[in-house]
This record gives structure tokens, C-alpha cells and sequence, in this order.
């Protein structure tokens, strides 16, 4: 009888995006042995960051939640405090400011009495419902902040939590199913407000409030005004380096340049990886950061299969398949990093914009444009005199796929000349004061963050109650589990952190390293 070498590691982490990052920091500091393995050159995935020419770009999403200082919801802060790090940001004082069709500019301001009285002031007849509507969303918010926020997978924490909040816990469960639009139907009727409240959702779920689950909204609709948007200083990417910092502290390790190519499972468990090298390394636990797509065989949306995933056909779980049907990729982005004269932004511009010219356009093809230009919040991205510009709007793998070189290049340039001049409605004069370009396309994505189709994660495939559906860390493969956007509750950096801190809080579970006691 022959058998198995023994495992090198407690628990591999294949990715090093915040979700993954979240994961292996909170295992390490449990005492777990712990590798993250990063196919790129730094950590952070699209919560990174990269420098060009003085330049310090986010590569995803500048608007930051989870950075407050008290209750549960404030995941990063957690995550970093639990492994000793800290992170100094700066409070922005609005979240975003809208710019819709009909003329509907809204700036959500951080006091939330503000935001609520803005609004009133433009749907005065529809005072009573927004108020309502907006302080249901704090109900499940507050029911959130009432607890640690660690795996549903584990029986005893769920015990523990329930007698230590049973309000909250029932307050929490009566809102699983539930998505926004059921919500915010019941006590508004103005269809153009409603509308407002589809692309309130669409800024960070990239589906209008339908689509969109209630216990996301509460806590991205609430936390903005409670813990508020705060942005990294030094840049997004600054939030995994301190997370790799906490990580080493604790005994854990991180490989940069190690493509995993194959999950290795025997009888049954998964048992370690294989890297793109050859070289094997064995784990009694090991965790995929890359999507669901990624990660199992079968049907992936409009690219069709992903050519080689992680696990393949024979050892994919029946319940991978119909997570595909509930669920198919969100579209990647067209994004451009700008550096652009300081001279060109007016007095008390925004740090964050959001640009829809016609409502039936919001879920189509380079639909509606994000605008972040974080060095209004911190001037040390770029050269004295500039701005960092970071655009971006949803682009399907569809349009850019089968193109020669020049045509890929010609309709890269096109597209992005496209864009710009569609943000000159907020900000004249922007064409003339680039001065460093850089455009990424989906395929730019696909490459650099190893995300199937350069996508940022999954969307319903059809109307589905609230999260109830969304799989959690285990999976049908003993020893295997999943962390990160394809997991509950979804999309978002706080997202992907509550996240980790489930995937980190079972496995701890399942290797016997949990402290009995909830966190405080």
C-alpha cells in the first residue's frame, strides 16, 4: 500500500485578492500554516494598485466601504486590526455624485439627513417614501452591525451569535429573500425615483434593484453614511500590501509568479495543487480565490468553457452546474487611467461620479461611466500640477474577441476617444488636458487578473430571491473551498472580506483552531 506524502501546508490560498487575502491573514493568525500562491507580480487583484511615470493607479474600483472604526460592518479595518496592520485614510465627503438623464443630479452627501433632504427637495411628492425606504435599508444594516459577521456554514457560531443577538439574527432572516425593487416599490411610486434607486444599486452590483439583493443594499446604502467612504492613503493597492504584511507577520507566506494550473484530489478531497512549473505542493486545505468559473469545469456565459479550470469534469459537484444556471458572469470594463492637468477640474469637484445619458441604455454595451479621481482625496498619486482620472465602463468579452491586432488597437483607441468625450459634459476642456493615457479593455483583464472573460464577478441569470441562492465557502469537494466574489454575499471589496472572514472562520472551524468566544 502506498501512501500519500505529507501535507507541507495547513492551507493553500490559489489568489491573492483581498477575499483571498482576508482568508489567509485570518488563518495565519489562528496558527495555521498558511501559502497564498499569486499567478501576477503584486497582490490585490482588482483591489490593486500600479505606478507609471509618478502615477498611482487603482486597477478596480476607488470607492471604498469597510474602513470605519465601529460596529461589525467595517471589514477592512478588522481584517487589518486582526493581524496588526492599519491603514490611515482620508473621509470623502460624498459618495457619489450622479449625473442622470432629465437632468437629475443628485451628490450623495455623507450626513445622511443631508442626502435624505437633497433628494426630498427633488421628489418632494415622495418625501414619506423616501424616508421609509431609506430607513429600511438602516433596519438591516443595523442588524448586520449587531453581530460579528463570520461563516453561516458553522453551527456554533450561529448558535453563539443568536443568543448573543437574537433580534438581529431574526431581523437578518426576514430579509434574505428580498431584493431593493421589492422594497422600494412598496413605498415609492415616482418612476423616475425608481429609477434613481435601479442605478443606486447598479454603481457597485451592476444590476438594477430587481436584481439587486436587499442585504447588500442595507449595508452599502446605510454604511456610507455610517462608517462613510474613506480612501487608502498611498492607494487601494496599499490594503493588501498591509494584508501580505499581517500575513508574513504571523509565520503565513506568499508566492508571487506561481500559476496554479490543477487542484490535486485524491479519492474524493482535495489534497494540494499543481503549479504551471510542475512543481507539486501539498495542503490538508486548500482555498480558490479565482472565480467559480475558474475554479470548476462546465458552461461559462458568452466565452463559452474556460479552456483549463482548476478542477476538472469528473471531480465537478452537480451543484456547480446549477449555480450556472442561476448565475453568469457581470461584463468586464473598458478602463482608462488618466493623468490630466490639475487645471482642468473646477472648484468642489467630486472624487466620485457616475454618467447616464438615457435610462435604456444603463445595462447595455459601455452603458454608463464611472469617474473616480482620487487625488482629490490624496494629492501624492500624481505629479504636483495633476490628477489621476480612473474611467470605466462595462464592456462585454463578446466585442473584443476574434479582432486582428490593428483592429483590436484601432477599436481600443476609438472606444476610449469615445469615452472622453462623453465625460466633457462634466468636465470641459478634458481632451486637451491629458498628459499620460493608458486603456484597458476586457481582454487587458482577462490577462492580468486571470478572471474568465476580465469579468468582476457573477450576476443573477434571472430573478432570484435575494441571496438566498449565492453558494457559501464549502463546496462539493471535500477539503476544497471558495472565497471571494462567487461566494456570498457577493461582489464589492467589504463583500469579499465578509467573505474571507466566513472562509477563514470555517476552515478554523473544521481544523479545530477557533477560539471559542465571539470577537468582541
Amino acid at each position: 500500500m502506498t501512501t500519500s506524502p505529507a501535507p507541507t501546508w495547513d492551507v493553500i490560498v490559489i489568489g491573492s485578492g483581498i477575499g483571498g487575502l482576508v482568508t489567509a491573514s485570518q488563518l495565519a493568525a489562528k496558527g495555521a500554516k498558511t501559502l497564498v500562491l499569486e499567478r501576477y507580480l503584486i497582490p490585490g487583484g482588482s483591489g490593486g494598485s500600479f505606478r507609471r511615470e509618478g502615477y498611482t493607479f487603482d486597477v478596480g474600483a476607488s470607492m471604498i466601504f469597510g474602513f470605519g472604526e465601529k460596529g461589525h460592518t467595517n471589514l477592512l479595518t478588522r481584517a487589518l486590526g486582526d493581524v496588526g496592520q492599519h491603514c490611515d485614510t482620508i473621509p470623502d465627503p460624498a459618495q457619489l455624485e450622479y449625473h442622470l438623464p432629465g437632468g437629475l443630479n443628485v451628490a450623495v452627501d455623507r450626513d445622511y439627513e443631508r442626502f435624505i433632504a437633497d433628494l426630498t427637495a427633488r421628489f418632494p411628492h415622495e418625501a414619506r417614501g423616501i424616508r421609509t425606504f431609506y430607513d429600511t435599508c438602516w433596519q438591516v444594516f443595523n442588524c448586520l452591525d449587531a453581530m460579528p459577521l463570520l461563516s453561516l456554514e458553522d453551527p456554533a457560531y450561529l448558535a453563539k451569535v443568536f443568543f448573543r443577538a437574537p433580534l438581529a439574527c431574526l431581523g437578518l432572516a426576514r430579509w434574505l429573500p428580498f431584493n431593493v425593487g421589492d422594497v422600494a416599490r412598496a413605498h415609492i411610486k415616482d418612476e423616475q425615483l425608481l429609477k434613481f434607486i435601479d442605478m443606486e444599486c447598479f454603481c457597485w452590483s451592476v444590476m438594477p434593484a430587481d436584481r439587486t439583493p436587499m442585504i447588500n443594499a442595507g449595508m452599502v446604502f446605510s454604511d456610507r453614511h455610517a462608517g462613510g467612504i474613506n480612501y487608502p492613503r498611498g492607494g487601494v493597492g496599499v490594503i493588501a500590501e498591509k494584508l501580505v504584511a499581517g500575513l508574513e507577520a504571523h509565520g503565513g507566506t506568499i508566492r508571487y509568479k506561481a500559476r496554479v494550473t490543477e487542484v490535486l484530489i485524491e479519492n474524493g478531497q482535495a489534497v494540494g495543487v499543481t503549479l504551471a512549473s510542475g512543481e507539486t505542493i501539498r495542503a490538508r486545505r486548500v482555498v480558490s480565490n479565482a472565480t467559480r468559473w475558474d475554479t470548476f469545469a462546465g458552461a461559462a456565459g458568452s466565452e463559452g468553457a474556460v479552456a483549463r479550470p482548476l478542477v476538472d469534469a469528473t471531480h465537478t459537484p452537480k451543484a456547480e452546474r446549477t449555480w450556472r444556471r442561476r448565475y453568469r458572469p457581470s461584463p468586464s470594463f473598458l478602463s482608462l487611467n488618466l493623468g490630466i492637468d490639475a487645471s482642468v477640474v473646477p472648484e468642489g469637484f467630486h472624487c466620485h461620479h457616475l454618467l447616464l445619458e438615457n435610462w435604456a441604455e444603463m445595462e447595455a454595451e459601455q452603458g454608463v461611466v464611472f469617474v473616480s479621481m482620487p487625488t482629490l482625496l490624496d494629492p501624492t498619486l500624481a505629479p504636483a500640477g495633476r490628477h489621476i482620472l480612473h474611467t470605466f465602463t462595462p464592456s462585454d468579452m463578446a466585442a473584443w474577441k476574434d479582432l486582428s491586432p490593428a483592429a483590436y488597437q484601432a477599436k481600443k483607441q476609438a472606444d476610449a476617444d469615445r469615452l472622453i468625450q462623453r465625460l466633457e459634459a462634466i468636465l470641459p476642456g478634458l481632451g486637451g488636458a491629458i498628459r499620460h493615457r493608458e486603456v484597458g479593455t476586457p481582454r487587458s483583464h482577462r490577462r492580468f487578473l486571470g478572471r474568465m472573460g476580465g469579468s468582476y464577478g457573477p450576476i443573477p441569470a434571472l430573478r432570484l430571491p435575494g441571496l438566498l441562492p449565492m453558494p457559501f465557502n464549502r463546496t462539493g469537494v471535500r477539503g476544497l473551498y471558495c472565497v471571494g466574489d462567487s461566494c456570498f454575499p457577493g461582489q464589492g471589496l467589504n463583500a469579499v472580506a465578509f467573505s474571507g472572514f466566513a472562509c477563514a472562520h470555517r476552515i478554523g472551524a473544521d481544523l479545530g483552531l477557533n477560539p471559542w468566544a465571539l470577537p468582541a
